[in-house]
């Protein structure tokens, strides 16, 4: 017969974040905000009682080892989000032609990158600010995956095409990320 174990994994809820569930929707409150993400797997259960979210698989496999594992991950970056908020840093590097940016509505502007005429832009998300001091570019938000991904998007829209990136290394680069 085989031995039959299970996988209980839970996470305290620091005070000032309220923390509830409706159906498979984790919904964390906290003095920066409010996040919500659905959580669904038929294998794995989260309960939130007594300020702890449990997140229980009865006879998991890898793959439900691992997402146990992954919601466990999610569910503190959205409880870190709402308390502290996340910054990313990042820096305008060039050599060749200065490079400007500036922030226009939910685009963030990239002027005469590499001498073009036409301006490069990269989409901001919702409740994203991204801030642009000289060459010092600070992306902050609550939501970890809003910001890398916006870091992403400002960092992709300055790829050099149709040069030698040996010595064209012109961009914007992330330089720090984390937890304000």
């Amino acid at each position: 017969m085989a031995k039959i174990f299970d996988i209980k994994e839970e996470i305290t809820i620091p005070n000032g974040v309220e923390v509830t569930l409706d159906n498979d929707t984790i919904t964390v409150k906290g003095e920066k905000g409010t996040l919500s993400r659905t959580f669904s797997h038929p294998k794995i259960d989260i309960k939130v009682k007594d300020g702890v979210v449990e997140i229980h698989c009865k006879n998991p496999r890898k793959k439900q080892k691992a997402l146990t594992g992954t919601f466990v991950a999610h569910i503190n970056n959205m409880i870190k989000g709402v308390t502290k908020e996340f910054e990313y840093k990042m820096k305008t590097v060039f050599s060749h032609f200065p490079i400007k940016t500036s922030v226009e509505g939910n685009e963030f502007v990239i002027q005469n990158f590499l001498g073009e005429r036409a301006p490069r832009r990269a989409k901001i998300l919702d409740g994203i600010t991204v801030e642009a001091n000289g060459d010092d570019i600070t992306i902050r938000g609550i939501d970890k995956e809003k910001v890398g991904q916006t870091t992403a998007n400002i960092e992709r829209a300055t790829i050099v095409r149709n040069r030698d990136i040996r010595v064209f290394q012109d961009g914007i680069y992330r330089t720090s990320k984390g937890d304000k």
